[in-house]
């Protein structure tokens, strides 16, 4: 790849389209139009004017990606061109993101999941039988190629594979899980012939019994019926919201004692309000819904099954916080979601409930999506600020905080998908009937990715204070014989079976040592490999630091390597690198600059002290 303009490299006639259809046609030939002539100078772009167009260089790989399957020299070197952008930087950009490529490919990639839940319940079986039948990964066949891929947020239905074929005018998808080698395979080859994909509402084993708040019109409304939602209270959040007043929200959500659903729990009244106390304008929201950790799938749940509930929140958070405008920055491994919330938020914006005067309040307000292209680090809220203003999606370092000096340098809130859906239960039943609900330090209804070993996996919603066993009780039971209950994802850490008395809140689970984090309860039993899994984690943290601090791109490797020797040896040897990766996890956890560093050595740590292995 050449890292600047080519006068040689041509991008073809669908990669031109696919660019042009989304930038609209070229104003010159300094933007990669046919005619360059002293008349056209005055149009090449430049300063501020180039600058203000980088936020469309991921939504310009995505075209370029979805039309044809992989980024060519010629289709990078022409979208560079239009967005002014240095080539050696979109390189850069294009090159951080797993779901991109820039060496030639099929049109057809088949991901398949080899994270946590997926290892646990046989994708190593599905890998074989896909080698067997396709090809070793990486290697095109049959016009596909497949390749080994994170958590694909299919939890429930482990093991998990996405065929995704590029082609006008969208990509052709399909959702195969629980896979086999046969039916991953035959995705592979005609994913349009695939079996449909099951409603949100079967990963909802509680769905229309009552006592749910978040999941209550799951599996009970239309999710693309803005006239269901409606007749089924929705948006009367909303009008309470324009009576109350932008500070009078804030104060609901605060007396509710809402916190963050993603794992920090941030007081969520607190957040909004140093937002809307910036003097500098404009200010942003953004709805983080890029769930990549290892486990987690309730936002998907929430966005296909009930996404005007997320259209409704993101507007009265916009409205608290004095925001005109919001990203919903989405994963780019869930099509079927990415469908239904664009069709909501169309059909919100059809009927007045978003653009220049919502519900005739003289309030602007509308939501924009960007799609992400696989990095679990973007799930960090700065580094989605970058992903979404076309740098590389690398954390940044704080202070200045988000709500000083967010996206594009504006005060900016930023909320995970589970925390604003619960901002419609508060504005519609009052902070002390929500906060009434729950503990004093957890208050509300919490939701649970349950996945592994149990009769019933899916997304349990209860209300914070249930025990781990009473949870695990809601699921079935677990369906072997228990060795040992992951909570919070990679980024969490295990407790023994005979813990199960751990009340789940942030409070209850911080005194028993180990994380609430977002929700992951992932239940093994004696036949997982746990040094395997651990192994795992380790190569997932590996792959997904940004590298950007040492302590993260040097201690993932070292943790891994550290590992792997363990795998093989025993006694003093296997106690000198037990004491290396204590030494290189502190280190980690002190020294890197975002979480991902912070929290890569929980989970092994906590299998050493807790579980004993290794021993």
């Amino acid at each position: 790849m050449d890292l600047k303009y080519s006068p040689t490299a041509r991008p073809t006639d669908e990669e031109r389209a696919a660019v042009d259809d989304l930038l609209g046609p070229p104003e010159s030939g300094w933007d990669g139009g046919d005619a360059r002539d002293g008349d056209t100078l005055r149009w090449a772009r430049g300063g501020r004017a180039a600058r203000d167009r980088r936020d469309l260089l991921l939504p310009g790989l995505h075209a370029l990606n979805d039309r044809v399957g992989w980024l060519s020299p010629g289709a990078l070197d022409y979208l560079c061109r239009r967005l002014t952008v240095p080539p050696a930087e979109a390189y850069g950009v294009a090159t951080f993101y797993s779901l991109f490529s820039v060496t030639p490919r099929p049109a057809t990639v088949l991901h398949v999941c080899t994270d946590l839940a997926c290892a646990a319940k046989g994708s190593a079986e599905v890998c074989a039988g896909l080698e067997r039948e396709l090809g070793p990964a990486g290697t095109p066949a049959d016009g596909a190629v497949w390749q080994p891929s994170p958590c694909l947020g299919l939890c429930e239905r482990a093991p998990a594979a996405l065929a995704v074929r590029a082609g006008t005018p969208t990509p052709t998808t399909a959702v195969v899980a629980p896979a086999t080698p046969g039916t991953a395979a035959a995705a592979a080859r005609a994913p349009q012939y695939a079996a449909p994909e099951p409603y949100a509402a079967e990963a909802v084993p509680q769905a229309g019994s009552p006592g749910l708040v978040l999941l209550r019109r799951i599996g009970t409304v239309d999710p693309a019926s803005l006239d269901d939602y409606r007749a089924h209270g929705g948006y009367a959040a909303l009008r309470r919201a324009f009576a109350l007043g932008p500070a009078g929200v804030i104060r609901e959500v605060t007396e509710a004692g809402l916190v963050g659903r993603g794992g920090a729990a941030f007081p969520t009244g607190r957040k909004w309000d140093a937002t809307a106390r910036q003097p500098d304008h404009p200010h942003y929201l953004i709805c983080n819904a890029d769930e990549s950790e290892p486990g987690t799938f309730k936002d998907r749940v929430l966005i296909e099954g009930d996404p005007y509930a997320l259209v409704e929140a993101m507007t009265i958070a916009g409205y608290a916080t004095g925001a005109h405008h919001g990203y919903l920055y989405l994963r780019g491994e869930y099509p079927r979601a990415m469908a239904r919330i664009q069709y909501a938020i169309d059909q919100a914006r059809a009927r007045g409930l978003l653009g220049d005067d919502v519900l005739g309040q003289g309030y602007a307000f509308d939501i924009e999506i960007r799609r992400g292209a696989g990095a679990y680090i973007c799930g960090e809220e700065t580094a989605i600020f970058n992903s979404i203003e076309g740098q590389r999606g690398e954390p940044r370092s704080k202070p200045p905080f988000p709500v000083e000096k967010g996206l594009f340098g504006k005060p900016t809130a930023v909320n995970n998908v589970e925390t604003l859906v619960n901002v419609v239960p508060i504005l519609e039943r009052g902070a002390a009937a929500y906060a009434a609900t729950g503990t004093e330090g957890s208050t509300g209804t919490k939701l649970f990715c349950v996945s592994g070993a149990v009769a019933r996996p899916g997304i349990y919603e209860l209300p914070f204070g249930v025990t781990l066993g009473g949870l695990l009780e809601a699921a079935g039971g677990c369906t072997g014989t228990p060795r040992a209950v992951l909570l919070g994802g990679a980024a969490g850490g295990f407790v023994r079976p005979d813990e199960l008395d751990i009340p789940l809140t942030f409070e209850g689970t911080r005194a028993a040592g180990t994380t609430l984090g977002s929700g992951v309860v992932m239940v093994l039993d004696e036949s997982v490999d746990l040094p395997r899994i651990l192994l795992r984690i380790a190569e997932f943290f590996r792959d997904e630091s940004c590298g950007q601090c040492v302590p993260c791109r040097v201690g993932t490797v070292r943790q891994e390597e550290a590992l792997l020797r363990i795998r093989d040896r025993t006694g003093a040897a296997a106690a000198d690198d037990i004491a290396l990766l204590r030494e290189v996890g502190r280190a980690m956890r002190d020294a890197s600059i975002c979480g991902l560093g912070q929290t890569a050595w929980n989970a092994v740590e906590s299998a050493i002290d807790r579980l004993g292995v290794y021993q």
